[in-house]
């Protein structure tokens, strides 16, 4: 085991980092500031194990976020049943300390009888921030998905949205997206929305799967002034799949979108045709009109590290002049495999020699 300290610089090949040409390209490399190729070889956050709690299962969907001086990671857990949502806290981005339940299932109500996953709050849009929060009329918004049925991401899932006024109690509002009210590429379901602000206007990306099997998986927006009345983008799906043979043939999913010196950029993942999962990138000159960076941002590992399988779900955070990037790392083989959380960064990292 690992003593988390910064001791010993390692870099990408030594802890299983994707494989890039060369990574100082200059500042004409349009990706270079996104990239995070140093990842960190073990888990930050894994199932708890606990009989009987949200989270005995795994853990997925980071959204990290900084406040009162210290760190914050919202994350669903799974227990089994379905999804529900937790937080927990952390001085170095490393260490995390599991808080408590923030959003639990409502056996009472249709739609969160089950589950109910918080994917993200809203925050400052810059890629190199900190993530503090934004409030709106004194208060922090949260935007959640819930799947319909018992599971894991069974049944089509609805997205709506929550507030509160201490991150920790969250007064659920109306569904405000449903996949029936959407274009045919949204039908199976709706995934992870990732809230932002720009001028008076909110956009809600989100991505949903068409129905069937296999299903794929693209992203879109939708728009509100009042975070009550929403139009979907008519250019949608922003994002769409590649041709097959490219890393999003099937998915091209889980949205987070930030601005950077004037760009804007969506992290995503994409599934290829073969089934691993990894983090990809698109820029655009606004916050709805994306192209294609065409390089894989974090790809999956070695056989046998943690995410020999899956590389993907997004989060982004800016630190000590470190770009962070968060994922769900996932290894071993479905049913039995292991679901947690892992990061990787723009920095070495400095750990203790063996």
């Amino acid at each position: 085991m690992l003593d988390r300290r910064d001791v010993l610089s390692l870099g990408a090949s030594a802890l299983g980092g994707l494989s890039v040409p060369a990574l100082a390209r200059g500042r004409a490399d349009p990706v270079a500031p996104y990239r995070t190729p140093y990842k960190y070889p073990q888990l930050i956050l894994g199932g708890s194990g606990i009989p009987g709690s949200f989270d005995e299962k795994s853990v997925d969907c980071p959204f990290v976020f900084s406040a009162h001086g210290r760190f914050y990671l919202t994350y669903v857990g799974f227990d089994g049943r379905g999804y529900q949502t937790g937080i927990a806290e952390s001085k170095d981005l490393i260490n995390w300390t599991r808080q408590e339940l923030i959003l639990a299932r409502d056996p009472s109500d249709p739609i969160t009888r089950f589950n109910i996953a918080c994917a993200s709050i809203l925050r400052e849009n810059e890629l190199r921030s900190p993530g503090r929060l934004i409030k709106v009329a004194g208060r922090y918004v949260a935007a959640w998905h819930a799947y319909p049925g018992e599971g894991y991401e069974e049944g089509a899932a609805v997205i709506g949205l929550a507030t509160s006024s201490d991150l920790r109690h969250w007064q659920r509002g109306p569904v405000i997206l449903r996949p029936e009210d959407g274009a045919e590429w949204e039908r199976g379901g709706l995934y992870k929305p990732y809230l932002i602000r720009d001028g008076d206007t909110f956009y809600l990306y989100y991505n949903a799967k068409t129905e069937g099997t296999p299903w794929f998986e693209q992203t879109g927006v939708a728009m509100s002034k009042d975070l009550r009345h929403w139009v979907r983008n008519s250019a949608n799906p922003l994002i769409r799949n590649g041709p097959k043979g490219s890393p999003d043939y099937r998915f091209a999913s889980d949205p987070v979108v930030l601005r950077h010196r004037g760009e804007w950029a969506m992290f995503y993942f994409g599934r290829a045709a073969d089934g691993p999962c990894r983090e990809l990138l698109a820029t655009g000159s606004t916050p709805i009109a994306f192209h294609k960076a065409g390089e894989v941002l974090v790809d999956i590992g070695k056989p046998g590290s943690i995410d020999e399988k899956f590389a993907h779900k997004p989060a982004i955070l800016y630190h000590n002049g470190a770009l962070y990037h968060f994922y769900c790392a996932v290894s071993g083989k479905w049913p039995n495999d292991t679901r947690g959380l892992a990061v990787a960064r723009s920095k070495p990292w400095l750990l203790p020699p063996a």
